[in-house]
C-alpha cells in the first residue's frame, strides 16, 4: 500500500495547503497569532494531511467494501423484516461513537451528552430504516425529503429558539467519516441487487434522509424536555509557552481521540466479524486486507481528529475574535468566503463521496465537477453564517426559503444529481467545520454580541454549511441536463443530415 498511501497523502496536501495559506496570510496581516497558537497550529497542518491520507486509505480497504457487501447481502434475502432490523441496528451503532457528534454534544449546554448522541443515533436508525425501504419499495426520494423537512420545521415552532441552530447542526454533524463511507456503500450494494435502470438513481439519498433524522429528534427531544434558553460557556485558549508543552498538548490531544476513534470503530469492526462468521462472504486474503484497513481507519482519523481539534480549533476561535474587532467586522464575510471555498476539500468524507459518484455515474460526473459545486456552495453559506452574526437576523430567516429552493428544485433535477445534492449536504459540514469554522464563528459572536448569543448566532453555521450543497448540486444538475439535451439535439441533427445527404 505504500504508492496509494503516498498519493493519498499527495491529494490530502493539496486540498488541506490552501487553507494553512489563508490562516498563515491572515496572521501576518490582519490577525497577528501568538508564536506558541502558530506553532500549534502548523503542528495541526502536518497531522491533518497525514490523517487523512490514511485515513481515506482506510476506508477504501475497509469500510466501503464492507458496507457494499452487507447492502448487497440484506437485499438478496429478500426479507424485508431482515432488511428494516439491520438498517436500524447499523444507523445506531455507526452514529452513536460519530465523532463529530461527540464534538458538537460537548459544546450543548443544558443537555446530557449521552442523552443528546443517544437521541440522534436513534434518529439516524429510524430514518436509515426508511431509507433502505425506500429504495426496496422504489419511492422517490424528492417526496420523503418534502414531508420530513416539512415536519421538522412544524416542530421546530413548538422549541425554543436558542434550539433551532442546534438541532439543525446535528443533522450536518451526524454524517461524518465514520458514517458516510458506510452509509454509502450499503446504498450502493442494494441498488445493484435491483438490476433495473433507476437502481442507480437511487443508489443515492440514504445520507440526505439519515441527516434529516437527527433534526427531527433532537426538535423532539427540546419538545419532550421543556428545553429552554441555554447559555454557551466559552473555553479558554491554551498558552504554549515552551516546546514540552506543545508536545504534550497533542500527546493528551491523541490520547483521547484514539479512544474516542476505537469506540467508533469497535461496533463496525464486531458487527464485520459476525457477518463474516455467518456468512462467509470475503475470503481470507480480503479479510487480511479488511483488517489493515481497520487498521489505517482508526490511525488516520485518530491523527485527523487531533490536528483538527488541537490545531485548528484555537486558531479558528481566534481568528474570529480578532477579525470582529476590525472595521465592526466587515472582514468576517469575504474571509469566512475564503476559508469555506477550501475547507470542504480538506473533510475526509467528501473524498469518499466524490469517488462513490464518480464510480457509480460511471465517469460522467466528475469528480472535479462534484468538488467545485461543493467548493462555491459552502464558500455561500458561511458567508451567510458570518453576515447573520452581523445582523443578528433569526436563523428561521434563512433556513426556510433555503430548503423550500432545495425542495423546490427535486422537481426540475434529475434524481440522481438530487440524491447526491442532498448527501453533499451530509458529507461537507464535517470535522473541518466544527473544529475551524464554527470556533470562527464563536469567537466571532463572542467579540461582537457576547456569550449569551452564541446559541442563537454562532451556532448554525454546520447547518448552513448543510443547506448549501443543496442547491448549488442541483443547480448542476439542471446544468448537466441541459448540455446532455443540447448535445443530443445536435448529434441527431447531424445524423439527419448525414442521411439525407447518402440518399441524395
Amino acid at each position: 500500500m505504500t504508492s496509494a498511501l503516498k498519493r493519498k497523502i499527495i491529494e490530502s496536501l493539496s486540498s488541506i495547503l490552501p487553507i494553512a495559506l489563508i490562516v498563515v496570510a491572515l496572521s501576518v496581516t490582519f490577525t497577528p497569532l501568538e508564536p506558541g497558537t502558530f506553532i500549534l497550529f502548523c503542528g495541526g497542518v502536518l497531522l491533518l494531511i497525514v490523517g487523512m491520507g490514511v485515513f481515506t486509505l482506510g476506508a477504501d480497504a475497509s469500510m466501503l467494501v464492507i458496507g457494499e457487501k452487507i447492502g448487497s447481502a440484506m437485499t438478496r434475502s429478500r426479507k424485508i423484516w431482515l432488511i428494516a432490523l439491520l438498517s436500524f441496528v447499523i444507523g445506531i451503532i455507526v452514529t452513536v461513537a460519530e465523532p463529530d457528534l461527540q464534538i458538537l454534544a460537548q459544546q450543548v449546554p443544558g443537555v446530557e451528552n449521552y442523552l443528546l448522541i443517544l437521541t440522534v443515533a436513534v434518529g439516524v436508525g429510524i430514518f436509515l430504516l426508511l431509507a433502505m425501504l425506500r429504495i426496496v419499495f422504489r419511492v422517490r426520494l424528492s417526496i420523503l425529503l418534502i414531508v420530513f423537512y416539512t415536519a421538522a420545521f412544524i416542530l421546530s415552532a413548538f422549541v425554543s429558539p436558542s434550539f433551532w441552530a442546534v438541532s439543525f447542526d446535528a443533522g450536518g454533524v451526524t454524517t461524518g467519516p465514520m458514517t458516510v463511507p458506510f452509509i454509502l456503500s450499503l446504498g450502493m450494494g442494494v441498488a445493484s441487487i435491483r438490476g433495473d435502470s433507476k437502481g442507480q438513481d437511487d443508489s443515492f439519498g440514504l445520507v440526505a434522509l439519515s441527516s434529516v433524522g437527527p433534526i427531527i429528534a433532537v426538535l423532539v427531544l427540546g419538545i419532550v424536555f421543556r428545553i429552554t434558553d441555554t447559555v454557551y460557556e466559552v473555553t479558554e485558549i491554551p498558552k504554549i509557552e515552551e516546546t514540552r508543552g506543545l508536545f504534550l498538548e497533542y500527546l493528551h490531544g491523541f490520547a483521547g481521540y484514539a479512544g474516542e476513534v476505537a469506540v467508533a470503530i469497535a461496533p463496525v469492526f464486531v458487527f464485520f466479524l459476525l457477518f463474516e462468521i455467518i456468512t462467509r462472504s470475503f475470503h481470507r486474503r480480503q479479510v487480511l486486507r479488511i483488517l489493515v484497513g481497520f487498521l489505517y481507519t482508526f490511525s488516520g482519523l485518530a491523527l485527523f481528529l487531533t490536528g483538527a481539534n488541537v490545531g485548528f480549533l484555537p486558531i479558528g476561535l481566534q481568528i474570529g475574535q480578532n477579525l470582529s474587532k476590525l472595521w465592526n467586522g466587515a472582514l468576517l464575510v469575504p474571509v469566512g468566503m475564503a476559508i469555506g471555498y477550501f475547507v470542504v476539500a480538506a473533510e475526509p468524507a467528501v473524498h469518499v463521496l466524490n469517488k462513490q459518484v464518480e464510480r457509480m455515474s460511471a465517469g460522467a460526473i466528475s469528480s472535479r465537477a462534484m468538488k467545485k459545486g461543493l467548493c462555491i456552495g459552502v464558500s455561500a453559506a458561511i458567508g451567510l453564517a458570518m453576515l447573520r452574526i452581523l445582523t443578528g437576523i433569526s436563523i428561521m430567516w434563512f433556513l426556510i426559503p433555503g430548503y423550500l429552493a432545495a425542495l423546490g428544485l427535486t422537481f426540475f433535477t434529475p434524481p440522481l444529481y438530487t440524491g447526491i445534492a442532498f448527501d453533499s449536504g451530509g458529507v461537507a459540514s464535517g470535522a473541518m467545520v466544527s473544529s475551524f469554522v464554527l470556533p470562527m464563528a464563536i469567537g466571532a459572536c463572542l467579540a461582537l454580541r457576547g456569550a449569551e448569543a452564541i446559541m442563537t448566532q454562532a451556532f448554525g453555521c454546520i447547518a448552513f454549511v448543510a443547506l448549501a450543497p443543496l442547491i448549488s448540486i442541483q443547480i448542476l444538475g439542471i446544468r448537466y441536463k441541459y448540455k446532455t439535451k443540447k448535445i443530443k439535439r445536435t448529434f441527431l441533427k447531424e445524423e439527419d443530415r448525414i442521411l439525407s445527404y447518402e440518399v441524395d
